[in-house]
């Protein structure tokens, strides 16, 4: 049963840290593309940082120097480290891991991040 369970959300004040955690399960971790992507009450979607296989790494504009995304594929885990958190970075954080070979994707249920003081 394939599983992607965040954690690590939860509410913080501007200015704050947040480590986020994706613990993946049920298929072969290191061969997929992992993703931290976001969704604010009434916006769509966006995507926040991705790591390849090899470890290469993108960022969104507004989270380059602020967010830090990596993996641990002996872990079968990805984590997205977010420094200087602003009130505008409050959403549900999403994992990924998308293979475009096998043309699958999986996501988990989201965790809350809430930056307020």
């Amino acid at each position: 049963q394939v599983q992607l369970v965040e954690s690590g959300g939860g509410l913080v004040q501007p200015g704050g840290s947040l480590r986020l955690s994706c613990a993946a399960s049920g298929f072969t971790f290191s061969r997929y593309v992992m993703t931290w992507y976001r969704q604010a009450p009434g916006k769509e979607r966006e995507l926040v940082a991705a790591i390849t296989r090899a470890g290469s790494t993108n960022y969104a504009d507004s989270m380059k120097g602020r967010f830090t995304i990596s993996r641990d594929n002996a872990k079968n885990t990805v984590y997205l480290q977010m420094n200087s958190l602003k009130p505008e970075d409050t959403a549900v954080y999403y994992c990924n891991a998308k293979n475009d070979v096998l043309r699958i994707n999986y996501w988990g249920q989201g965790t809350q991040v809430t930056v307020s003081s």
